[in-house]
């Protein structure tokens, strides 16, 4: 066998200068994500150990004592009240999405038109839907109230924005009628890929639908659904503009979540350092949901 000779073998030179080339065109995303992400990100958080205002010039190094008074203070209600909106706008777009997509996969008549009828929804702005829903839980003009009070089930308007018992419920419905279309999508999809011959091979050993759901169905989709899952809950947890834009966490705070709270003491209250602590606190918390979503996703990836 020949020998490689030594002109064509590379040298030394060329592969230095071919990493640094790589280098080069990598630079400049580096330098944008560095510029955009990295850097907002390391500054808000050294400003969470600062008494800083918003409107005030200067600051003053306080240590950890924002993020003491924001444990001792607004961190636990409103830890509470993020879980509850988070669990709630999680799991009735789940249900909701997963029994219409269970429909559409049967092949029911009119499947095609109804799966573009239920994407509505999904595609329309946020802000807008919370608009569209605060118009419908209007006291004194709103449709569910017209419609309730029709069907005899209450006597008088229901303020139900206006009400720490009924405002988190009505926030979690917005929010889950926005949402439940992307969900449908995915479950549709995750259950068109488990053959029709293991359904019909269940079905002549003699199983009932339920029984072929548990033994059939779930075991196909349940990777994408827990992906489903997860993905909504992180996303809920870090939800603003339903909640903003229908309570501004009021009535008294009863829906004020982690992303609200934020917004109250840095364009509120002007405190950027009491802010940026709770915030700082907020995304401890969301690395944590992210760091388990990528090892879910990693653990179906491998499957």
């Amino acid at each position: 066998m020949t020998p490689l000779t030594g002109a064509a073998r590379p040298r030394r030179g060329e592969r230095l200068s071919n990493t640094a080339f790589a280098l080069l065109l990598t630079l400049p995303g580096v330098a944008l994500f560095a510029a955009i992400v990295c850097y907002p990100l390391i500054a808000s958080l050294v400003t969470g150990f600062f008494e800083q205002s918003l409107v005030l010039p200067g600051r003053s190094f306080v240590g950890l004592s924002n993020y003491r008074e924001a444990l001792e203070g607004d961190f636990w209600p409103v830890l509470r009240q993020t879980a509850v909106f988070t669990l709630g706008a999680t799991a009735i777009p789940f249900v909701l999405g997963f029994a219409l997509a269970l429909a559409l996969n049967s092949g029911i008549r009119g499947s095609g038109f109804l799966r573009g009828l239920f994407l509505f929804p999904w595609v329309i702005p946020g802000v807008v839907v919370s608009f569209l829903w605060m118009w419908i839980f209007n006291a004194n003009y709103g449709v569910l109230n017209g419609v309730l009070t029709r069907l005899g089930l209450i006597d008088e308007s229901v303020t139900w924005l206006g009400e720490p018992g009924t405002a988190m419920l009505a926030v979690i419905v917005t929010k889950s009628w926005a949402s439940f279309p992307w969900i449908m999508v995915m479950m549709l999809a995750a259950l068109q890929t488990v053959p029709r011959e293991l359904h019909e091979a269940a079905a002549v050993d003699g199983s009932g639908a339920i029984r072929r759901f548990r033994t059939v169905t779930w075991p196909g989709v349940r990777g994408v659904a827990a992906i489903a899952i997860l993905l909504e809950f992180i996303w809920n947890f870090q939800h603003f503009d339903t909640i903003y834009v229908l309570t501004g966490g009021g009535p008294a705070g009863s829906t004020e979540t982690f992303a609200v709270a934020v917004y109250r003491e840095a364009f509120h209250g002007f405190d950027l350092g009491r802010a940026t602590a709770l915030g700082g606190l907020w995304m401890v918390l969301l690395l944590g949901l992210v760091g388990l979503y990528l090892r879910m996703f990693e653990r179906e990836t491998d499957r």
